[in-house]
């Protein structure tokens, strides 16, 4: 008995449209990425300390690096957990 062929539409999802998303530091220039501002780099983080990957926030490159470079320096200033063992709370 042959096997069945898998095609990609079979694999395709109807009625998904896959739109890339703008980066929200682009949109807007007001925006800051600053480490002083925890709450706002948190949106970044997932809830046991991990950056957040470009394709799920949907950064450009150079606001993601951005980001990151100020993730670490909170982190340094213990404004931000390493992990979750190391949270204040």
């Amino acid at each position: 008995m042959p096997r069945k062929k898998f095609e990609k539409k079979d694999f395709k999802k109807k009625n998904m449209v896959l739109r890339k998303r703008a980066c929200r530091f682009c949109v807007d220039k007001e925006i800051p990425i600053d480490y002083k501002l925890p709450r706002q780099l948190t949106t970044f983080l997932t809830e046991r300390g991990k950056l957040v990957s470009r394709r799920m926030t949907g950064n450009c490159a150079y606001h993601q690096r951005c980001v990151v470079e100020a993730v670490k320096r909170a982190r340094f200033l213990a404004l931000l957990p390493y992990s979750v063992t190391h949270s204040m709370v």
